[in-house]
């Protein structure tokens, strides 16, 4: 029996590892990384320009539906996505793939001088060749307070 339990052990880790590999493999290219990484900035160069239209495209189909105009998008950011909307500092993190959702984290000093954590989700939109922002959670950073 405590051999059995050792083999499942060691198959288990054994197929974690290969989880692992299998996400990094899927993982985008670095030169998609750096397109993901310019996409977000553009977008936030566009909200400290106040720039609804601008920020509005970088947003995916998905979201542009969700909101109908870059009007009600931007009145969306500025009540709830201060330290996205008017950001102090901005460090991109290693990107992630979490379930075959492309995640870039990002971690904004909000106006408060407080750290978040963005976490954008990437769609790829294949007919275009293009990446967009489709959603942004903010999240503690573990940095708060330090």
């Amino acid at each position: 029996m405590r051999n059995l339990c050792r083999v499942m052990v060691t198959v288990g880790g054994l197929l974690m590892g290969i989880a692992q590999m299998a996400q990094a493999a899927d993982a985008p290219s670095a030169a998609n990384q750096a397109l993901i990484r310019q996409v977000i900035q553009a977008q936030l160069d566009a909200f400290r320009q106040d720039d609804a239209a601008a920020a509005f495209s970088f947003a995916s189909p998905t979201i542009q539906a969700m909101f109908g105009t870059a009007e009600r998008f931007m009145a969306m950011v500025r009540g709830g996505y201060q330290p996205v909307y008017r950001p102090r500092e901005v460090a991109f993190q290693p990107l992630r793939v979490i379930e075959d959702q492309v995640i870039q984290p990002v971690t904004v000093v909000g106006p408060d001088g407080e750290p978040v954590i963005a976490l954008y989700k990437m769609e790829w939109l294949d007919a275009e060749k293009v990446w967009k922002i489709n959603g942004c959670v903010l999240a503690q950073s573990p940095d708060k307070g330090a």
